[in-house]
């Protein structure tokens, strides 16, 4: 039988704060929210530390961890930065851009895969922005949910997936961005990469930066290969139930389905009251559907359905994030 979930889950009262912030010291892992996803958190200059992330997961190590840091100030302790990567920190951080940098010898290997590069970024959430401060350590964070699985965006979800592998949780409320952050990679400035999608649009960045943006959507990628950044396997953030993309649900599609098949859009369409058409946003607000993508996948992968069939968001912006998820989502 499943172990069933034992983790607390505490409040962000500065009690609390104190006492998890003590638990990161001494090297345990922590469940905590960010504006992005939550993740789960480790001293990240500390190795055995970010072991108990890759276990509790069931992570392979080629796959990087993020660092994250409380001020602008602590970036040189752990990374080199150019002018173009402090350009976009004070543009953008605190917030949802992670930053792709040579690192320094105190970065443990097992955080950047054995590269000699770091991922870097600076949280927006105010209580996981305490905690790191109150810890006095950078933090390794990846998402709190088992490796590939969908990303979590609350607490609860947290507890369900991994609450029999980790003792705290942090709860932050809902998580308000609901994707996790760009990636750039910076590591060469004069030809910025945009790596994931997220967030912050390749022409917001471009725009800071006063030049263009590569981004590329990279190839099939192996597990056994090291990678540059998290979130560039080509299956990733995958609901358990088979999950099929369309430029457009359609009534026709719907019409020669059967009842235990969901469809997911991105809007509420007209007229359609099915117990199995479901929608992001009411008014197909992107931010609003970006938002609410991965909690709506987590239900319906535990509502019993055979299949899942989801529609591409139009647009830019968020509808690269969006669709960035959905085609690792249902990649095979």
């Amino acid at each position: 039988m499943p172990r069933k979930p034992t983790s607390r889950i505490f409040r962000g009262t500065p009690r609390n704060l104190s006492y998890l912030a003590h638990c990161l010291r001494a090297g345990d892992i922590v469940g905590v929210p960010t504006e992005t996803v939550y993740g789960l958190a480790a001293d990240a200059l500390n190795p055995r530390a970010c072991q108990k992330i890759f276990t509790a997961k069931g992570r392979p190590t080629t796959d990087p961890l993020i660092v994250h840091i409380a001020a602008l100030t602590e970036l040189d302790a752990i990374a080199v930065p150019n002018a173009a990567a402090l350009r976009l920190a004070k543009k953008f951080w605190p917030g949802p851009l992670t930053l792709i940098l040579p690192k320094k010898a105190v970065v443990p290997a097992i955080v950047s895969a054995g590269l000699p590069s770091v991922a870097v970024r600076m949280p927006a959430h105010r209580l996981f922005r305490r905690l790191i401060q109150l810890s006095g350590r950078p933090l390794a964070a990846p998402s709190a949910n088992p490796f590939g699985y969908i990303s979590p965006t609350t607490a609860e979800h947290v507890r369900a997936s991994l609450g029999s592998k980790i003792n705290s949780i942090l709860d932050g409320g809902p998580a308000d961005i609901g994707l996790e952050s760009t990636i750039i990679d910076l590591r060469n400035p004069a030809r910025p990469r945009l790596l994931r999608p997220g967030a912050i649009s390749r022409e917001a960045l471009a725009t800071a930066l006063g030049r263009p943006v590569a981004w590329r959507r990279p190839k099939t990628v192996a597990p056994t290969q090291a990678q540059v950044a998290p979130g560039l396997l080509t299956r990733h953030y995958s609901p358990r139930t088979s999950l099929v993309l369309h430029a457009r649900i359609t009534p026709a599609l719907i019409a020669k389905s059967g009842p235990n098949e969901a469809f997911l859009h991105i809007a509420k369409p007209a007229g359609r009251t099915a117990k199995n058409i479901f929608w992001l946003d009411a008014r197909g607000n992107l931010h609003g559907a970006a938002r609410r993508l991965f909690a709506q996948l987590r239900a319906l992968d535990t509502a019993g359905y055979r299949r899942l069939h989801a529609e591409y968001a139009c647009g830019r912006g968020p509808a690269e994030a969006i669709n960035d998820r959905l085609r690792r989502a249902a990649a095979v």
